[in-house]
């Protein structure tokens, strides 16, 4: 996909939905790995020369996400992208597996989620 203003637009009307959708607090969002790496060091720590690789990427720490445009091809896949990263940050505590893909695919059909609340 070519990254002009009216995709821009979309996908941060995308983050915004579906974040309150999640219960979370809405986070900055990266386009490209120019604006990746634009960021300090401190925030993209661990994915900084390596996010180009990936669809996204989620900086739980800094409630940053990064949405790699040049490899999403289509809407379906940038809506798939976006909800994978933000049940990355509602779900903090789970890895990839069933259980994540099973969050992603109810996500995706309109499920929505209580804001998310620390264990004590």
């Amino acid at each position: 996909m070519k990254l002009d203003f009216s995709l821009r637009l979309r996908i941060l009307e995308k983050v915004g939905i579906y974040s309150n959708r999640f219960g979370i607090q809405e986070p900055k969002v990266l386009l490209t790995t120019r604006e990746v790496l634009d960021m300090p060091r401190e925030v993209t720590q661990g994915r900084r020369t390596s996010a180009y690789k990936y669809l996204g990427v989620s900086y739980l720490q800094h409630c940053l996400v990064f949405i790699n445009i040049k490899k999403i091809q289509d809407e379906k896949m940038l809506e798939n992208t976006v909800v994978h990263e933000l049940i990355h940050m509602r779900f903090p505590y789970l890895s990839h597996g069933k259980r994540f893909n099973k969050l992603v695919r109810r996500s995706l059909a309109g499920k929505t989620f209580a804001p998310y609340k620390k264990r004590k």
